[in-house]
């Protein structure tokens, strides 16, 4: 099984994950707030340049370079003045050694993902909305587009909500589920939901609701493109069930974030 570890910066906790071993990278935790990503980046490698991106709950995965020429040409998707100009975006991959990308959530899922072989590095803010868009398969596709291969990839899908606490509408559901269980019928995607072993759907005593795994979905996505269950890792740690650690905004329903980050390496040989 893959292990979870706390480490400790400045007396702060962070956690990292033994399957993402080969890269600096950390989930850091609500009392890191408000610490920016180009402050974390020092935690984890002060050599690295720093890429973070305004998130607005899509599928949209840029590369580095792809930021730099959306800031210089004043893109029309680009938010804010200057240095604090940002891509929108939910998604980032690296494309050379020592680049930090950074995702901020605080119920929705930070995924980061490494590839043994090339070095290279991505993280996604996998909410319900950009999950239901495949968010993670999209960078998967960028990846490979750079020439990674599926084998040689390992994802870890940090703290986020947990399916037991997590109350969403059955149109939802059936939005999300529609990723991994191609159908246009609610009713039939829902129950296809129920079906599978481990479901990432629970029952909800309220009617119209479930209750939404939705890490467990994205475990699925992955199932679905061929990646074996040793390559992903889930931390087991829920946002919402761990206030001590964790941020989450259905519980105190305040904009704050923990970031997560990782820095690309250089490729082995």
């Amino acid at each position: 099984m893959h292990t979870w570890h706390w480490r400790n910066w400045d007396g702060l906790p962070y956690l990292t994950c033994s399957l993402l071993e080969p890269w600096h990278h950390g989930f850091f935790t609500q009392p890191f707030w408000p610490r920016s990503p180009k402050e974390l980046t020092k935690v984890l490698h002060p050599e690295a340049s720093v890429y973070r991106l305004k998130q607005v709950h899509g599928n949209t995965v840029l590369t580095p370079q792809e930021i730099d020429s959306r800031l210089s040409t004043g893109h029309d998707d680009v938010e804010g003045e200057g240095d604090s100009a940002l891509a929108l975006a939910d998604g980032l991959v690296s494309e050379q050694p020592l680049q930090a990308v950074w995702v901020a959530s605080a119920d929705c899922t930070p995924v980061l993902i490494g590839d043994m072989k090339t070095g290279q590095v991505a993280a996604l803010h996998a909410g319900w909305r950009g999950t239901a868009k495949k968010i993670v398969p999209q960078a998967i596709a960028r990846l490979k587009a750079q020439g990674s291969k599926l084998e040689d990839l390992r994802i870890a899908l940090g703290p986020a909500i947990a399916g037991e606490v997590y109350q969403v509408s059955v149109e939802v559901a059936a939005e999300i589920g529609a990723s991994i269980i191609p159908h246009e019928d609610e009713k039939k995607i829902v129950n296809a939901l129920h079906e599978l072993p481990n479901s990432p759907l629970l029952e909800d005593p309220n009617p119209g609701k479930v209750r939404l795994d939705v890490r467990r979905v994205n475990a699925l996505q992955l199932e679905n493109l061929g990646i074996s269950a040793e390559q992903v890792a889930i931390a087991p740690y829920c946002t919402y069930q761990t206030p001590e650690h964790f941020f989450s905004y259905r519980r105190e329903k305040e904009k704050k974030v923990q970031w997560s980050g990782i820095v690309s390496s250089k490729k082995s040989h």
